[in-house]
């Protein structure tokens, strides 16, 4: 669902920008306003970022080979951390650039002045209905989460993204209005360019939060608490696991989990029934939780005596610590 909603959501952000892109670069042309150039800029930033994301979706699906074992999933994650980069760039730095520029040589709009107003309540009209899409997809996954959390913990990176994106075009079209706005009531220029400064920083700041939370998933993010409760519920529910030694789980994409985990296991009389018993607690683990693709169960026999020794959990298979050979512990000459 994460995935089909994140392409309808970018596919409508995709279209609005395109044609917001255009309508702004006009009202610039002809009217010479540097809010009109940073939010044209702008639109066309995130238009690339969404062609970057529909790329990265597209590439993420490849099948796995020899080389990536684990297939493709996290270039998603990489395409999102792009999108930042980009926005933090020819969005945010080149907004910043501008309003320097027209501090410096402030002027005001002579010229068409009604069109960057005109195009500017157009483009609000445009970026709500991306918007509205972007939250409506959101709420199918977003569950009772708050906003913050959904942006923070969402393991697919799409939707997150654009409700960011969607968010900034917003505020920097409001931005964008005021600057316009103060600059037609008092004829000074620099009103515009203070409204072309504060849509560059706002870029920025998003830009910021955006390459911080996609760092996290290129690092690799584990399951989530109520997932890590169902998984060992679904591992220790049944006899064949008396308990669970240790446990890692990682995303290798939104929608792929691994789960590896030593687990104690009774005493049995075969092979066949330890391999029988194994593979009913991997069904157990994929009706749990359905994302839980690729999992590794090591069975083991569970010792007291072994973890409180610190020399693993296994009663024959930890690991023995190196003893000292005899006449050279501390403080005890050799013999």
């Amino acid at each position: 669902m994460s995935a089909n909603g994140g392409t309808k959501a970018i596919v409508a952000a995709l279209l609005a920008n395109v044609g917001i892109a255009v309508t702004k670069f006009i009202a610039f042309l002809l009217s010479g306003s540097s809010s009109m150039l940073a939010e044209a800029v702008h639109s066309v930033a995130d238009s690339g970022n969404q062609g970057l994301l529909l790329l990265g979706g597209k590439r993420a699906k490849r099948a796995a080979t020899p080389e990536h074992p684990f297939g493709y999933g996290r270039e998603r994650y990489i395409y999102a951390f792009i999108v930042s980069i980009v926005l933090f760039s020819i969005g945010g730095l080149f907004a910043l650039y501008e309003a320097y520029h027209k501090w410096s040589d402030p002027h005001g709009i002579t010229e068409w002045q009604w069109l960057p107003v005109a195009v500017l309540v157009v483009a609000i009209g445009m970026e709500s209905f991306s918007f509205r899409t972007a939250i409506k997809e959101s709420n199918h996954i977003r569950g009772k989460q708050s906003w913050v959390r959904f942006i923070r913990r969402a393991k697919a990176p799409e939707l997150p993204v654009v409700l960011l994106e969607d968010f900034g075009a917003l505020v920097g079209l409001v931005f964008a209005l005021f600057g316009v706005g103060m600059t037609l009531a008092t004829g000074n220029g620099r009103w515009d360019a203070a409204g072309t400064a504060m849509i560059g920083i706002l870029l920025v700041v998003i830009a910021v939060v955006l390459a911080i939370e996609t760092k996290s998933l290129l690092l690799g993010e584990g399951a989530e608490q109520q997932d890590l409760a169902a998984i060992e519920r679904a591992i220790t529910e049944g006899p064949e696991v008396e308990r669970i030694i240790h446990m890692k789980t990682l995303y290798l994409g939104p929608e792929e989990l691994m789960v590896a985990a030593k687990i104690g296991v009774p005493a049995c009389e075969s092979a066949h029934e330890l391999a029988k018993g194994i593979n009913a607690v991997e069904a157990r683990i994929r009706t749990a939780v359905p994302i839980a693709r690729v999992i590794y169960l090591e069975p083991d026999i569970y010792s007291v005596a072994a973890a409180e020794a610190g020399t693993g959990a296994a009663a024959d298979t930890a690991v023995p610590q190196p003893q000292e050979p005899a006449g050279e512990a501390v403080g005890r000459p050799g013999v």
